[in-house]
């Protein structure tokens, strides 16, 4: 079996031509993510699910016969040891980042990935309605894959680079069919009406978004419905077409960075868009590229070919691969199956991996927005308290925050839709109520500077954009109508 271990094999069939760039962009790419998934956790987990958090993880795991998947913490859970974990994930991403284990054999980045994957993995299996968000799954999905992109020492899989195609047609265009199938705005174009204003977390530019012409929005929404319901299918062309379908991938994206904050969603989309394409392309593009990447675009693609096939891969990664891809067919049975279903399942997992997935985003657009405001007594007045992201003071204007993601901030938007979520909310209010240190972290403004409150509630107000001229004339983003209270006062 020596020449399992250690052998190098010709693997031209093996080889993915003119990739080298893409690897290099989904590797560096996809661990940036993950680093910043991992921060976002030490940060955020132990106020939002930590042992003296709004739903402590303890107390998850003694009322769940079986985890959603696979975790460290199955058995015990601590702050400190999901620390440890975050801390310890971002390290490993950090490396990928500075490209160190892509120096060496292919295991490496291997291991590196697979490592990000299991840990992050444990997080959201544990992150109950926190971490329910399609990102987390689309995030675990495209680090397994990553961990079989080979190293600087091997040739880019085309077997790969087919999964990650996939990946990418599943969430684009199941994103595609979710709309058409879930709500007549997406039918007829008036979708762009409404969900610049009521999206769960406008940024800077929203207001201007919204205020664009009618016929505009309308343009919008054909633009969107090309990209996600005919464009993927170019994924799996030839090149140039298929660079250039993954171009319009990734200039929606960007069109969405600059119209919202979907927290890291659109960032990692584009990043998996860019598999499909050539090195040419991506080096034009991207002319920061290191100098041994981008120099390949120069390269005539026969000399290319066969300086790849030269280097080979190893035997066993060869076979891993092929193992993988095997194993992602059979599990793309269950997404493909959905993606034909009229009952279309979003943002689902059909195995416990957490591969395979089913992704789609706003099926629905609500037409008005509502927001839950939280304000304390001091014993004299009602304070409000302000959250980084969501819109409360009318005052102030929208931030940007994603790729960041607030997590407290999303769940408030779907409590202001009605949504469950006072298992979560009251227990919030009552840590405002203790003035825990943890929580009001969470918080941009506490107007108690740390003291407790005698009182706390919660009212529901309707929020829309100003007009422009109440925006010229007070400066305010917003108008907001008192609609009642959600939560009467807490002792």
């Amino acid at each position: 079996m020596d020449w399992l271990d250690a052998s190098w094999v010709n693997t031209e069939w093996f080889a993915a031509e003119g990739s080298l760039a893409a690897r290099f962009v989904l590797q560096h790419g996809i661990a940036a993510v993950f680093v910043l998934a991992f921060v976002s956790s030490a940060l955020q987990f132990p106020a939002l699910l930590g042992e003296r958090g709004l739903l402590p993880v303890p107390r998850y795991l003694q009322r769940v016969s079986r985890l959603p998947g696979p975790s460290v913490f199955r058995r015990r859970y601590s702050d400190t040891m999901l620390r440890v974990v975050a801390w310890s994930g971002a390290a490993i991403g950090a490396t990928v980042v500075l490209g160190l284990p892509q120096r060496g054999p292919p295991w490496l980045p291997m291991l590196a990935f697979l490592a990000m994957w299991l840990l992050y993995m444990s997080i959201v299996n544990v992150g109950q309605v926190f971490y329910g968000f399609g990102w987390e799954i689309l995030l675990l999905e495209a680090g397994f894959l990553a961990a079989f992109l080979g190293s600087n020492q091997s040739t880019t899989p085309a077997v790969t680079l087919w999964l990650f195609w996939w990946l990418v047609f599943r969430l684009e265009f199941g994103a595609g069919m979710i709309k058409m199938r879930g709500d007549t705005a997406w039918r007829d174009l008036t979708a762009l009406y409404y969900h610049h204003e009521t999206q769960p977390m406008p940024n800077p530019l929203s207001w201007w978004f919204h205020h664009l012409p009618k016929p505009l929005h309308k343009v919008e929404v054909l633009g969107n419905h090309f990209a996600q319901l005919v464009v993927p299918f170019l994924l799996f062309a030839p090149r140039p077409v298929a660079s250039w379908a993954a171009l319009v991938i990734v200039l929606t994206q960007l069109w969405l960075v600059l119209s919202g904050n979907f927290a890291w969603l659109n960032v990692l989309t584009l990043v998996l868009a860019c598999s499909a394409v050539g090195d040419s392309v991506l080096s034009a593009v991207l002319p920061g590229l290191p100098a041994g990447v981008a120099d390949q675009a120069t390269v005539p693609a026969g000399e290319l070919a066969g300086a790849q096939a030269e280097a080979g891969s190893p035997a066993w990664f060869v076979l891993v691969v092929l193992a993988v891809g095997a194993l992602m067919l059979v599990l793309g049975w269950w997404p493909l199956r959905n993606l034909l279903s009229r009952r279309q399942a979003m943002n689902a997992s059909f195995n416990r991996w957490r591969l395979g997935n089913a992704y789609g985003a706003f099926g629905s657009i609500t037409r008005e927005r509502f927001e839950v405001v939280v304000e304390g007594w001091d014993g004299q007045r009602w304070l409000e308290y302000g959250f980084r992201g969501k819109p409360g003071d009318p005052s102030r204007m929208p931030r940007q925050w994603a790729p960041y993601h607030l997590r407290l901030d999303w769940m408030m938007w779907f409590l202001a839709l009605g949504q469950p979520g006072m298992h979560w909310f009251v227990p919030f209010l009552r840590q405002l109520l203790a003035a825990d240190p943890a929580t009001l972290k969470l918080l941009r403004h506490d107007p108690f500077a740390g003291r407790t409150p005698e009182q706390v509630r919660a009212r529901v107000f309707a929020y829309r954009f100003t007009s422009w001229r109440q925006w010229r004339s007070t400066g305010n983003w917003w108008v907001r109508e008192p609609m009642g209270l959600l939560v009467p006062p807490l002792e």
